[in-house]
């Protein structure tokens, strides 16, 4: 009887809820993919002790999509979440659209000059409670003022200065966006000057090996060019009223910050241009190292010509786009893939100085014969053989974009052929400096290899 008793007491003791430590109040950020409590602690100038006192927390582990207090921002309530900065944004730009002071801004994200503010870093910006997100923007014209700035925009210049933190309704500077009630719109960007209508880099942050897809929307009869990094940029009419410009980056780039600046030639000759710096985070590739028996195919004397003359093709930059649909892989899909893009490259011993320029696809079946195809529309405009690449075809898809495929037994296709997405053009091989047979398949942006697998199973642009 003592037994059974002493047992359901055990069981009721540990079915009880225990108290614990009260959570402390202040704003929530929510865990993303990455994230450990000492990059959250060091990402608000808290101690990782601080973090898990304020949230109870029994262990260091955390989950993606998991909330956390912050402590030291009491006074602050709702959500921190994270926003992109696109090209464009300022702090002030930031803090109007998201009503939130600039110096809560700095604070949370450990700003000390707005010369930090780079387009691809992720910033935390408080989702306050009770406090709507602003979309619309619009930017006086010269000589107009705010309260003709506010009748455009169905609203009124008290309105207009309140949302804007501007000292009163004379304080609004021409060009300057400032946000208002309402639906989004295609409106000028904020920071932009007036001959650009918006201006957007699309998939933030720009990594080594990748490709930078800009597209801009301008005034009529504005052009539009500049650069990125040290690549001049080229801009194409997408036919929508919208310009884009295609730029590769290049895979050894140290990983840092670089120029990203534009120009707008309006019709009289004048010029507007906007330039910020744009963060390029590392590809994160890895090293191999190869062993090549025919030395005369790493010799300098033997690899640089060859180089040249590559880079003499895939340099024009052709106005006609041949390319509607997303790029598809060059070969059967029963073919692997045998060496990525980026890997870092030593041969017999060497140094790391040079890169894999592209994606080798390997045989891994009999049944077919190990054809090539192309991975998009275009004309060919090389066919030759090489002493490093063996038989080497470039196909020209237009507006800068290049494919190459190396180490080729056979070539179906010769220069001039205007090729179809799918088209048969050749045969894997083993020509060249190989280990074995194997397809590499390279893409060139504006005179630099990217990834091709970036290409497939999206349209870009």
């Amino acid at each position: 009887m003592r037994k059974s008793i002493l047992i359901l007491l055990i069981v009721l003791t540990l079915l009880t809820p225990h108290p614990v430590g009260a959570q402390a109040s202040g704003p929530v950020y929510i865990v993303q993919s990455g994230d450990t409590l000492w990059s959250i602690a060091s990402r608000f100038g808290v101690t990782v002790d601080e973090l898990i006192a304020a949230n109870s927390l029994p262990s260091e582990n955390l989950q993606v999509g998991q909330q956390l207090v912050i402590p030291g921002y009491e006074g602050l309530t709702g959500f921190l979440n994270t926003e992109v900065v696109g090209f464009g944004d300022s702090l002030r730009g930031l803090a109007r659209r998201n009503q939130v002071d600039i110096p809560l801004l700095q604070r949370l994200n450990r700003i000390i000059s707005p010369s930090e503010l780079y387009v691809g870093v992720s910033l935390i910006v408080p989702q306050q409670d009770g406090v709507t997100k602003l979309t619309a923007s619009a930017a006086p014209a010269s000589g107009e003022t705010l309260l003709e700035l506010a009748v455009r925009q169905n609203s009124d210049p008290w309105t207009l200065s309140a949302l804007n933190n501007l000292s009163g309704t004379w304080d609004a500077l021409p060009g300057e966006s400032l946000y208002f009630p309402g639906e989004a719109n295609n409106q000028t960007a904020s920071g932009l000057p007036s001959a650009f209508i918006s201006a957007e880099v699309k998939s933030l942050p720009l990594k080594q090996g990748g490709t930078a897809e800009i597209i801009a929307r301008a005034a009529e009869g504005v052009t539009l060019g500049g650069f990125l990094v040290d690549r001049s940029l080229n801009f194409f009419d997408m036919g929508d009223g919208r310009q884009v410009t295609l730029q590769g980056v290049h895979a050894l780039l140290e990983p840092g910050v670089y120029p990203l600046h534009l120009d707008a030639t309006l019709p009289d000759g004048s010029i507007q241009s906007y330039e910020q710096m744009v963060l390029v985070i590392s590809g994160e590739y890895p090293l191999y190292s190869l062993t090549v028996n025919d030395v005369t195919t790493l010799d300098p004397a033997v690899m640089e010509p060859e180089n040249q003359k590559i880079l003499a093709v895939v340099s024009p930059v052709n106005p006609q786009k041949y390319w509607q649909e997303p790029f598809r892989i060059p070969v059967d899909k029963q073919y692997g893939i045998t060496a990525w893009f980026g890997d870092r490259r030593s041969y017999n011993g060497g140094t790391y100085t040079s890169f894999h320029s592209g994606v080798d696809y390997g045989v891994y079946s009999t049944e077919k014969p190990f054809d090539i195809y192309a991975p998009a529309a275009g004309v060919v405009v090389f066919s030759e053989k090489l002493t490093v690449r063996g038989n080497a075809t470039i196909l020209d898809h237009g507006w800068g974009i290049y494919s190459g495929f190396w180490h080729q037994e056979e070539v179906y296709v010769s220069v001039g052929d205007l090729v179809t997405a799918g088209q048969l053009i050749g045969k894997i091989g083993s020509t060249g400096r190989v280990t074995g047979p194997h397809l590499h398949w390279e893409l060139w942006v504006n005179g630099i290899q990217v990834d091709p697998l970036d290409w497939l199973d999206v349209l870009i642009p």
